[in-house]
């Protein structure tokens, strides 16, 4: 299972802390929903998930400030005793200094946002979606190719990386190379980075180390890209029949999930960044329902069914 700190949230957010003396590196959030208290603040706790962050809006405010001050810090008393990760107040609701006291007894981080209670749940959600998704490590490269997120996988030395280069000259975005780092985020994305480590860096034999920000600027690299297909770079060979019509894709599978995967044969004087080029764009327009291979396909066909009569 993967957590992420409650301190990264409190950064991504500009989330303001009432409690600071609870030390919010230690707090893990391994819950990708959060929980508005409504039932709980009836004290009807049955089926309460407490590993959730907890979101007050204007709804349970109002209901609490109704109740009286002593049973607004009687039922927040006992929604604290389950260990919840923290409390957050959106609209900028007003916090009593009580329940900062009590928060900070118990160890709950009461935390502060202006942001309306829909707007920060579903960016909370969005968000820890992607921090908590499964994950996994590939050796290869990722760029975007208009727009196009393309992994490019094969052996080392084979020419990933100055493929890659060569793509960046031409105006794309550098992702990750030698390591992408690919969580699932739902059934039908997956999201790759690269690692902390090596951002923004390429390398290539015989020359070593370049940073590629530093060398094309800023628009040259990227942090995050969503993986729309793979193509698989091997040496060419001869005894091997390749596919010249791509009429049928061929898939891989990452964390459960298919993704479409071209395999090209290098050769010496194949220009590969014009190949991923091409590759993008027709996949785009696959993706947007014309396909060039089922195109030709029936006009041959249509042209023999015309010979014969």
């Amino acid at each position: 299972m993967y957590t992420v700190k409650l301190t990264e949230l409190i950064k991504k957010f500009q989330l303001k802390n009432y409690t600071p003396e609870v030390n919010t590196d230690e707090i893990l959030i391994s819950q990708t929903d959060i929980n508005r208290p409504a039932l709980q603040l009836t004290g009807f706790y049955d089926y309460f998930d407490a590993d959730r962050i907890q979101v007050i809006g204007n709804v349970e405010y109002s209901y609490l400030r109704q109740q009286g001050r002593d049973r607004y810090l009687e039922v927040m008393n006992q929604l604290m005793d389950y260990k919840i990760p923290c409390i957050v107040y959106c609209r900028n609701l007003e916090i009593e200094p009580a329940i900062m006291k009590l928060a900070a007894t118990k160890g709950v981080p009461i935390l502060r946002t202006d942001k309306t209670t829909s707007d920060f749940s579903s960016e909370a959600i969005r968000w820890l979606n992607v921090e908590l998704a499964p994950r996994t490590s590939i050796h290869g490269v990722l760029v975007d190719v208009y727009g196009e997120g393309v992994l490019i996988m094969g052996e080392s030395g084979i020419g990933k990386s100055e493929a890659a280069l060569e793509l960046i000259k031409r105006g794309h975005r550098l992702v990750s190379d030698d390591v992408v780092i690919i969580k699932k985020v739902s059934d039908d994305t997956l999201v790759g980075t690269a690692p902390d480590v090596t951002r923004h860096f390429i390398e290539l034999r015989g020359i070593g180390i370049i940073d590629v920000k530093a060398l094309f600027g800023v628009e040259s690299v990227k942090n995050t890209q969503n993986i729309n297909f793979a193509i698989q770079l091997e040496e060419w060979n001869r005894e091997r029949e390749y596919d010249r019509l791509g009429l049928e894709d061929e898939y891989t599978e990452i964390l459960g999930n298919k993704i479409v995967c071209h395999t090209i044969p290098i050769r010496p004087g194949r220009n590969l960044a014009i190949i991923v080029e091409s590759a993008a764009v027709n996949h785009r327009q696959k993706r947007m329902g014309y396909n060039a291979a089922k195109e030709i396909y029936n006009r041959v066909t249509n042209n023999i069914g015309k010979n014969k009569n």
